[in-house]
């Protein structure tokens, strides 16, 4: 069975990053949720698992200065904190997709 795999990735003037995915989905991502969700060594503790980002922590008008291609899995975000050490894996962006589908189907899940 083929994975999902993202067809477009857009930057959008409202900060937010638009992800076309090859089923036909569609993902908007809101920047701070997105920052929000960084997996990197900074944002995630190593050994535990814990999350280092508290509420508040990230600017509500945080913004995606670049996007670029980490191979065929994933991308790299630089944001306007100045944090640019995440890397969200394709797979990890379709699990997270805020929009109402995915989240209720999320919750259905619990």
């Amino acid at each position: 069975m083929d994975r999902v795999q993202p067809v477009e990735i857009e930057k959008r003037e409202d900060g937010s990053i638009r992800v076309a995915w090859s089923d036909g989905h569609e993902g908007i991502y809101p920047a701070p949720y997105l920052r929000e969700h960084c997996h990197c060594a900074a944002c995630i503790e190593e050994w535990t698992g814990r999350k280092m980002i508290r509420p508040g922590m990230i600017p509500p008008d945080i913004r995606p200065l670049r996007i670029s291609a980490v191979g065929q899995y994933a991308i790299h975000i630089e944001w306007s904190d100045g944090h640019s050490t995440g890397i969200y894996a394709f797979d990890l962006l379709r699990r997270i997709c805020p929009c109402p589908t995915c989240a209720s189907e999320r919750v259905s899940q619990l």
